[in-house]
């Protein structure tokens, strides 16, 4: 049987930032447990390693991860609409492409921040994805780079590229700086102009706009729709992930997962996909990391997170470990 929410259109009032390492298969299923409703994003995935790599190994999942999108790299279009072609057979719901990173390494291969200077060229790329997929083909960017910091140089890449017909467009709200700051600071040190998203929706209001960066709460989620079509949260959701135990009820009005109801029934419901693919031949180590914040801000927290990182990396650890750590946090 299909899942009714994996065949339904995207609704992107709320999502998960895509995170290198971060936003695995194992995350987004521990997520399901929290929100059925918030798209998910994978990690990146760069259109030539995709061409030429294992392709299962970085797109296959499980039909509960839905709604879920892919986020693609890449700077040449007929390498992009062949990876966006393999990504839509593979089931997944939306193709994004990553016009947003300022890794050096990203940078390197010509894609990421470093292509809003050539909006054609994003344009041309969107363009080609678009001919071969029948599902949406979204974009996410910053709002500048360097010292093309101002709202006209993104009013402009903005227009270049929705003249494909792109209809959704997801806006980090800080500028990359391309040379002298780490990705973190990327992420802390230019600072957070909201406005110039609100100010993208009020100058292309057929366009979806979604605003992404230093998003902390459910609270601020609410704030951003009365201006903004959707908010993405990033590292928050991952540290925490708890925090959107009330996104379906308060953002999406359909109920909770029952196991969202406190972290103890989030560990027991994980349990059966934790031993599922421990049968298949993944170590726990893999796994387990997703779920250290589960318990943020409890007593018990940190002897939970202590036991998983002491024992969770042994050679003979089982799905056991998790209930063993589980048994170090009293119940509320």
């Amino acid at each position: 049987m299909s899942d009714p929410i994996a065949a339904a259109p995207l609704d992107r009032r709320l999502s998960i930032a895509p995170m290198l390492d971060w936003t695995t298969r194992d995350y987004r299923m521990l997520m399901r447990l929290i929100t059925r409703h918030t798209l998910l994003y994978t990690e990146m995935v760069t259109a030539p390693a995709l061409l030429h790599g294992d392709r299962d190994a970085q797109l296959d999942h499980d039909a509960g991860e839905h709604p879920m999108a892919v986020q693609l790299g890449g700077s040449d279009p007929v390498q992009l609409a062949e990876a966006a072609r393999i990504c839509e057979q593979y089931g997944y719901g939306e193709i994004n492409l990553n016009v947003g990173c300022p890794s050096d390494r990203v940078q390197s291969g010509m894609f990421g921040a470093c292509l809003m200077a050539t909006p054609q060229r994003v344009a041309d790329c969107v363009a080609a994805m678009q001919a071969v997929v029948s599902v949406p083909v979204t974009v996410k960017s910053r709002i500048g780079i360097d010292d093309q910091d101002d709202y006209a140089f993104l009013h402009r890449f903005i227009d270049t590229v929705q003249q494909t017909g792109c209809r959704t467009f997801i806006i980090h709200a800080r500028k990359a700086i391309l040379s002298g700051l780490s990705p973190k600071e990327n992420r802390e040190i230019p600072p957070l102009i909201y406005a110039r998203a609100e100010q993208v929706k009020q100058d292309f209001p057929q366009l979806e706009v979604i605003l992404n960066g230093g998003l902390r709460s459910l609270d601020e989620v609410e704030q951003h729709l009365q201006h903004l079509d959707g908010a993405m949260i990033g590292r928050e959701a991952y540290h925490n992930p708890l925090h959107l135990a009330d996104a379906d009820p308060r953002i999406f009005g359909q109920p909770a997962p029952r196991s969202a109801v406190d972290a103890h029934s989030v560990v027991h419901a994980f349990m059966p996909y934790l031993e599922q693919r421990f049968a298949a031949g993944v170590h726990p180590k893999h796994i387990l990391r997703h779920l250290l914040g589960l318990f943020q801000n409890r007593p018990g927290a940190r002897a939970f997170r202590r036991h998983l990182s002491t024992h969770a990396h042994r050679a003979d650890a089982t799905p056991q470990v998790l209930l063993d750590a589980l048994a170090l946090v009293p119940t509320l």
